[in-house]
């Protein structure tokens, strides 16, 4: 813990963000960190709350060490904060930016509605270990002489290559883009994380041995017997990419986009990739009355970007009520409660419809989006008669969430079991497929999650690897 009555002495902060009108004319992140001062103070606010669910199930799906870091942090000594954190999360300045905190509605203060500001306190650690030259690559000392092919690299695969790099095996990375970092790179913005962050761990793996080999889309222009037969065990970590189709009449018409697209095509241009040459028109909000369908991150995520690129207005609509301003804390704590909540990119101008299903998507003669066709709904997601409306739309993304792995290539290639959704099939324990050589972790087996889950699985598969492969490992699990 920190200070015994920090918590009744110092109330909870956060960092700030730029102004609205400020941020939203650049694609850099904008949050302002709080300085030293005010960290030790927050730090100070952990309490010895007996039971601490912030790093339990409930709370961390990595168990950071949250009171420990904490209290170090209080005690002024970062670099031994950075080793602690580092012990349990390979990347926390990604979590310590994007995750949604599990954490804090965990914390014992978060009764109280005043949790402690861990997230906060997770990037100020993570980015000072950085600036302070404490992150260095860790190479290991011996070899095993066995090899390891890891095929995408998002969280779950960079996590995973990098513990078993750790412990001496020759690890390989597949990645179908140019880059490295799935969705941290292509599908989230640099206003929530600049690329950069992701760009100095793949020089820190590279010098723990790990090899990349981009443009590989295996099952695709790779096959993946060449990885079956040349190493001693292969993970999937592909995620879960193939989208949910709402099948909206008029969803054919120009300007209705899924999200991924959209996103994947601003994140090529903040940083200045050229866009692949598969005949794929721009598409850009500049100008345009923008309509989001979904409530989710991603959704959000399309706000903020439109609204960059100029867009007159956006609109997200949700299907499900509007939340309550504050959850029963008795009957949901310490789990994540539905509750209203205002993303920063909702806050620069979005206009936000509840209990709204789209009914169709208009267009003119020439096969245009003009509008979209919404009405209220009930609580079984009906529409209510005599409710409906229409919103003026130019551009239209579908950001309802992703119904699994795309089957074409690697899934089918590997005639690997997959469950009803799609998803390899696999239990949390050995992330072992139907195929002894084939393992699987992150959102490709359990679905579209959060990175810190993928980040828990990767670490947790390449344990399970390791141990098949030498009888024993040293890795955590």
């Amino acid at each position: 813990m920190g200070k015994v009555t920090g918590f009744l002495e110092y109330d909870r902060q956060e960092q700030k963000y730029q102004l609205a009108a400020d941020r939203v004319r650049h694609f850099r992140e904008f949050t302002l960190p709080l300085d030293e001062h005010d960290l030790s103070k927050q730090a100070a606010r952990c309490m010895d709350c007996g039971i601490p669910f912030c790093h339990g199930p409930t709370g961390c799906p990595v168990h950071n060490q949250i009171p420990d870091w904490n209290d170090l942090v209080y005690q002024s000594d970062w670099e031994e904060a950075s080793r602690n954190l580092h012990s349990t999360n390979n990347f926390p300045e990604f979590t310590g930016r994007i995750c949604p905190a599990p954490c804090e509605e965990a914390c014992t203060l978060n009764l109280e509605n005043q949790p402690v500001a861990i997230k906060t306190i997770e990037q100020a650690i993570a980015d000072r270990a950085w600036n302070m030259g404490w992150v260095k690559p860790e190479p290991s000392a011996t070899r095993t002489g066995k090899r390891v092919a890891i095929v995408g690299s998002g969280p779950a695969g960079m996590a995973a290559a990098q513990q078993l790099a750790r412990v001496g095996h020759d690890v390989h990375v597949y990645e179908r883009e140019p880059k490295a970092g799935g969705l941290l790179r292509y599908g989230i913005p640099d206003f929530k994380m600049e690329k950069r962050h992701i760009d100095r761990r793949v020089k820190q793996m590279e010098a723990e041995g790990v090899v990349f080999h981009y443009k590989a889309n295996i099952g695709v222009n790779v096959p993946l017997e060449e990885l079956t037969s040349q190493f001693d065990a292969v993970l999937f970590c592909g995620g879960a990419e193939d989208p949910r189709n709402p099948q909206l009449p008029g969803q054919e018409l120009d300007g209705v986009h899924y999200a991924m697209p959209y996103l994947v095509q601003s994140n090529r241009r903040v940083g200045a990739e050229p866009m692949p040459g598969n005949g794929e028109l721009p598409i850009l909000a500049a100008g345009k009355n923008v309509v989001v369908i979904g409530g989710g991150d991603t959704a959000s995520d399309c706000v903020g970007t439109a609204f960059r690129q100029g867009a007159l207005s956006v609109t997200q609509l949700d299907i499900r009520p509007r939340p309550p301003e504050r959850e029963d804390k008795l009957t949901v704590w310490p789990y994540w409660p539905t509750k209203m909540r205002t993303s920063s990119s909702q806050a620069e101008g979005a206009e936000r419809e509840f209990q709204a299903a789209t009914l169709r998507l208009e267009g003119n003669r020439k096969g245009q989006l003009t509008g979209v066709v919404c009405a209220r709904v009930d609580e079984r997601r009906q529409p209510v008669e005599g409710s409906e409306f229409v919103l003026p739309a130019d551009l239209v993304f579908m950001a309802i969430g992703f119904a699994g792995s795309v089957q074409k290539g690697l899934v089918e290639e590997s005639g690997v079991a997959v469950d009803k959704r799609g998803n390899v099939t696999a239990n949390d324990e050995d992330y072992l497929t139907s195929n002894p050589k084939i393992y699987v972790a992150g959102d490709m087996r359990r679905g579209q999650s959060l990175v810190v889950w993928a980040i828990r699985e990767g670490r947790q598969a390449a344990r399970s690897i390791d141990e098949a492969l030498m009888g024993a490992t040293v890795l955590p699990r």
